[in-house]
């Protein structure tokens, strides 16, 4: 039986019905050309390229919108009248994880109900309508409302964007656009420190800091329009042509039928929708456990400490904060530049596992800075050498693998709300790390605090080696056929 591409009948049939509609021998066929060497080459990464580079304007606004209060904090408190109060100053700085933390939530439903390019969309609105709100304010509750709203789009935008670029991205060249998220999240934080720097000469400067994030976010929305809808959400909701059109755009006519095969071998016949408690027990655990100790791991070995304290680790080294914050974005954004160069060569597991490895080093560094037997100046040197390092090693894989992985292991009919789940995780264990962290350090002293850090890095590193799998150049139903048992596909 063969269905003609351009039917009513096989635009509206669901994947399940089409899977059994096709004559297998079609496939069979495709398999078979692959063999051949007739379609051995890889599709040009020149095709899908434009639609990453729109995709990771997202990751841009989220690194923007976590910086961007860091230098203007103490003008915009003394211009809303709260200036000296602690509290409300940390409420105008982490309201945003708040946002945050509700936008992650709904993002894997908003993935899967809408799609990756609405989902862009709908990140972008609260993101505009959020910094319009804060860059008018004139009161605390303004500005706390606006940072909300910024902050339901930064929850959104992260695992879209990590669902986005893995689905599209022609698999030899998957890690290195996964690394793209990372580069783009460094220099939103950088280019928020370099906006900020007239704040103090300028008055009312910290209003434009908000209003230049509005240009990026249109930008966003506008240009969605352009690009190509993933075409695994395409065929998880029946629309195969659809589909085959979008491979088409990103991969090239001749890379459409195999990989339209590698989907159909995937599929299970299974439409039901997923809840997220069976996302906790039975067939998909093992994949969302792993998914969900790795960004807890991440947050746990001490990453947003490190970026909360560094300002007052360079001070007592009598290096100014302005120039710290820069030191440690260069440093960030230097590793997720080598991780780039490196994820589609060592592999997502090597470079985890050795980044993990460097952070344990790093924070043993940052311990032996702490001790009472260290020369003062000898440890001001440790603890800023330790840090650089520690946020160096952070870049080169436990900062953009984890993100990357996740998608490439979750099998299609998971991806949106497994990625939710493991984010939801990242945005808690965020919240209580920068709550709790100063009040550790003052409790239990900065020599044990770093070394319970370095113990938690080196128990991810092991966790690394023993639970996570190479994802280097496979084709993502690959990898979900290698993951499920036998009898579960």
């Amino acid at each position: 039986m063969r269905i003609n591409p351009n039917s009513t009948i096989h635009k509206r049939t669901s994947s399940r019905d089409f899977t059994s509609a096709v004559d297998r021998s079609d496939f069979s066929s495709a398999r078979l050309l692959n063999a051949m060497g007739e379609t051995t080459t890889n599709p040009s990464w020149k095709l899908s390229f434009p639609h990453i580079c729109v995709a990771i304007i997202s990751s841009f606004l989220f690194g923007y919108h976590l910086g961007v209060v860091n230098e203007p904090l103490e003008s915009i408190s003394a211009d809303l009248g709260f200036a000296g109060n602690a509290l409300e100053e940390g409420l105008v700085v982490s309201m945003s994880l708040g946002g945050a933390f509700i936008g992650c939530l709904f993002s894997g439903w908003i993935a899967d109900s809408f799609g990756r390019r609405r989902a862009f969309q709908l990140t972008a609105l609260p993101m505009i309508i959020g910094t319009s709100i804060s860059a008018s304010a004139a009161s605390l509750q303004g500005m706390l409302f606006g940072r909300f709203l910024v902050g339901i789009g930064m929850g959104i935008g992260p695992p879209v964007a990590s669902l986005y670029v893995t689905e599209v991205s022609p698999s030899f060249v998957r890690g290195t656009y996964g690394s793209f998220i990372q580069i783009a999240t460094c220099l939103g934080l950088i280019g928020a420190l370099f906006i900020g720097i007239p704040v103090k000469e300028v008055e009312g400067w910290w209003r434009v800091c908000f209003w230049v994030s509005v240009i990026p976010g249109a930008l966003l929305a506008l240009c969605m329009e352009c690009c190509a809808e993933s075409p695994h959400w395409l065929y998880k909701h029946g629309k195969i042509v659809e589909a085959e059109a979008e491979f088409e755009r990103l991969l090239g006519g001749p890379h459409v039928k195999p990989a339209m095969t590698e989907l159909l071998r995937s599929d299970r016949g299974d439409d039901v929708d997923i809840s997220f408690l069976e996302l906790l027990h039975g067939r998909h655990f093992r994949v969302v456990f792993i998914g969900s100790t790795l960004f807890a791991l991440q947050q746990l070995s001490g990453i947003n400490a490190v970026f909360y304290f560094s300002s007052t680790v360079f001070k007592s080294a009598g290096v100014p904060s302005d120039i710290a914050n820069m030191c440690v974005g260069f440093a960030n954004l230097s590793g997720s530049i080598i991780a780039m160069v490196l994820m589609d060569k060592l592999g997502r597991k090597m470079l985890l596992f050795g980044s993990f490895m460097g952070m344990a080093a790093s924070m043993g560094v940052q311990a032996t800075a702490a001790s009472i037997y260290i020369p003062i100046s000898g440890a001001l040197y440790l603890s800023v050498g330790g840090m650089l390092s520690f946020v160096l090693s952070f870049a080169l894989g436990a900062g953009p693998v984890p993100g990357l992985l996740l998608p490439e292991i979750f099998p299609s009919r998971i991806r949106a709300k497994a990625m939710a789940v493991c984010m939801c995780v990242h945005w808690v264990l965020n919240f209580f790390v920068g709550l709790l962290f100063l009040q550790l350090l003052e409790q239990l002293g900065p020599q044990v605090l770093y070394s319970i850090f370095a113990t938690v890095c080196l128990i991810a590193a092991v966790f690394v080696r023993r639970n996570v799998v190479e994802t280097k150049g496979k084709s993502l139903q690959e990898i979900e056929i290698a993951l499920l048992p036998p009898e579960q596909r």
